[in-house]
């Protein structure tokens, strides 16, 4: 990200900015207009039913208006391109193309290697053909490579999730109740692709967490097109005076979501707190030290607040390393300047409470030599995140 501003000649609060995420509102057009296509495709033949066109443009609506897809549409992420993908490869599918298929499917895997997932769904489709066959085989061999370079980072990328909450579980649960129930009456064909698609890459995700903690959400937000697909259907063929009053109400907490989604309270975390919070503690010859490493990517949006500070664990910065949050030194090298006679306080920024320690060598020595060696002062609470302060025993202001 750090090289992504220096080349588009903007910084975090820049409007140009803005131009990062293009790719991802782009994406998710062209994913809302990929579910029209797979609905049209698949209600095209119906010989009795609602219209064609009217399920593809509910369906391709309603997945444009759900929050989590909105979400990823603001985000300068892969998640929107990656969902764009996986459901033009899906309408591929349905009309035979194989090699454009693997092309598109293979495009989204390298764009985030979940993506994958959903082979087993198409499979429910498509696993007779030969031809779907011989591009899911494809599409895997192409992933190899990547799969086996990213398997020995795994720790280090994914090492900070934990096994899935009772919400995760809980979220699932709605969805393939939601799912299941729209499916009910549905065109075969239609919930043979839509069904699957909404609900197996996020339930083998979560099993999978059970061993091996990979889930979050978003890296199969593509699953949502399936439900999409489903309530598509489920509003074109309804009846009654009743169903569009009860859609608009339903769109109310919609809307307001929407708009939540678009406040700096929606996020995970505010790096802008985080600074005001440094800013207030900082005090000249200051240390700062990032528990863990990757927390070091709260300095991009105000780096001008840890100018004055050492960063104690840093060798190399992100511009010099070209990486986000640059090369840390050696475990006995950190511990080495934490011990330095000059290092009267460090302000720690911490994750919130809750989040799993990381367990490497390095920011278990951050925590060890922390608590042996200094008194914590204070502890500062904001979204995402915990400022503490640190000092010399006795040295506490």
């Amino acid at each position: 990200m750090h090289a992504v501003f220096a080349a588009t000649g903007t910084t975090a609060s820049d409007p140009g900015l803005w131009v990062l995420r293009l790719p991802s509102v782009a994406a998710t057009a062209l994913a809302a207009s990929g579910v029209a296509a797979v609905a049209h495709h698949l209600t095209g033949t119906l010989r009795s039913g609602p219209s064609s066109g009217r399920v593809a443009v509910l369906a391709g609506v309603g997945y444009a208006l759900l929050p989590p897809v909105q979400m990823y549409a603001q985000e300068g992420r892969s998640y929107a391109l990656v969902a764009a993908a996986v459901v033009w490869a899906t309408y591929l599918m349905l009309r035979e193309h194989w090699v454009a298929y693997a092309v598109v499917l293979v495009l989204g895997c390298w764009l985030h290697e979940f993506a994958v997932l959903a082979l087993p769904a198409h499979a429910f489709a498509a696993w007779r053909s030969r031809g779907w066959r011989l591009a899911a085989g494809a599409v895997v061999a192409a992933l190899l490579p990547l799969a086996l370079v990213s398997a020995r980072q795994a720790q280090q990328q994914l090492g900070w999730l934990g096994r899935p909450s009772w919400q995760d579980w809980a979220a699932y649960g709605v969805l393939a109740a939601a799912s299941l129930l729209l499916a009910r009456g549905a065109a075969r064909e239609l919930v043979r692709v839509a069904l699957p698609l909404a609900l197996l890459p996020p339930g083998v995700l979560l099993a999978v967490s059970l061993v091996h903690p990979w889930y979050v959400d978003r890296y199969v937000l593509y699953a949502l097109a399936g439900f999409a697909l489903l309530a598509g259907a489920r509003l074109a063929t309804a009846r009654g005076w009743w169903v569009w009053p009860l859609v608009g109400v339903l769109l109310v907490p919609v809307g307001l979501w929407s708009a939540w989604l678009r406040t700096p309270e929606s996020r995970k975390d505010d790096a802008r707190a985080v600074a005001a919070a440094v800013r207030e503690l900082a005090r000249p010859g200051d240390a700062v030290l990032f528990l863990p490493s990757r927390r070091r990517e709260w300095l991009l949006s105000s780096p001008e607040a840890y100018g004055s500070l050492r960063d104690l664990a840093l060798s190399r910065t992100p511009a010099a390393s070209r990486s986000l949050q640059g090369v840390e030194r050696t475990p006995e090298e950190i511990r080495a300047a934490l011990l330095d006679p000059a290092v009267d306080r460090v302000i720690a920024l911490l994750d919130p409470v809750g989040q799993p320690l990381d367990g490497y060598p390095a920011e278990a020595v951050k925590r060890q030599t922390l608590v042996s060696h200094f008194d914590l002062c204070s502890v500062t609470d904001v979204r995402g995140a915990r400022v503490a302060l640190f000092a010399r025993p006795g040295a506490c202001p």
